[in-house]
């Protein structure tokens, strides 16, 4: 794939469908994020970066779509590309617990599986809930179908806690935190995203972010952490 046709794909992943926590009024919202950059001279590199969150929220309901994706390259040779897709939705219990559903699929050229998808249900709370910190943690147990990159497939049942945390440090500033572990007996598959904004103008934000996803069993020769860092113009609306 040209660099221009890449460029174009994460130009149109960001327009069609941001990061951290949607509104929780009813309705829609959603931030869209891209970053660029790129070196010439004695080094020719080249780094994208794109993510979404798209928000739905109506009565007890309240559902969510994003996606991330990541590419890197040096002297035109690919160092990096990842893809992830995710859809969950939180239904009411009571003012501070909920019960959820999730499908999430990555796909990491890098790393040592094609290819992951998981399904879970579970049990969710809001610990915190104050103006300038909110914190929810969940506990559910679901299924997972990888593809290592040897070429074999592995179909198992996991379970799953994951917690997401969001401080507001100012009228233009937040820091949001989410980490997700999804243990079976073959691997256990934990991601952590670390993002802060900082608004610049109307709905415009810059956003810093570091990404780890770690998977415990991997093939002979690959590393079982892959990181990524970001610097990222968003929209949000």
């Amino acid at each position: 794939m040209t660099a221009g046709r890449k460029l174009l794909l994460f130009f149109l992943l960001t327009l069609k469908t941001g990061t951290g926590f949607t509104q929780d009024e009813e309705g829609f919202s959603g931030r869209a994020a891209f970053g660029y950059l790129a070196t010439s001279g004695n080094s020719a590199n080249e780094t994208m970066s794109g993510n979404f969150d798209l928000g739905w929220n109506y009565a007890t309901w309240h559902h969510s779509f994003k996606g991330a994706a990541v590419q890197a390259s040096s002297s035109s040779v690919d160092t990096a590309e990842a893809y992830a897709l995710d859809w969950k939705t939180d239904y009411d219990l009571g003012e501070n617990t909920y019960a959820y559903g999730l499908i999430a699929w990555t796909d990491d050229k890098f790393s040592g599986y094609e290819s992951q998808t998981r399904q879970a249900i579970g049990y969710g709370r809001r610990f915190i809930d104050t103006e300038r910190h909110m914190l929810n943690g969940e506990a559910g147990a679901g299924s997972r179908q990888a593809e290592v990159r040897t070429g074999m497939s592995q179909d198992e049942g996991i379970f799953r806690l994951s917690g997401d945390y969001l401080w507001n440090i100012s009228e233009t500033s937040d820091f949001s935190q989410t980490l997700a572990i999804e243990s079976g007996s073959e691997n256990t598959f934990t991601e952590s995203v670390s993002k802060l904004t900082a608004d610049i103008r109307a709905n415009f934000s810059v956003v810093f972010s570091y990404t780890i996803r770690n998977n415990s069993d991997v093939p002979a020769n690959t590393k079982k952490r892959d990181t990524f860092t970001a610097v990222a113009l968003e929209y949000t609306f």
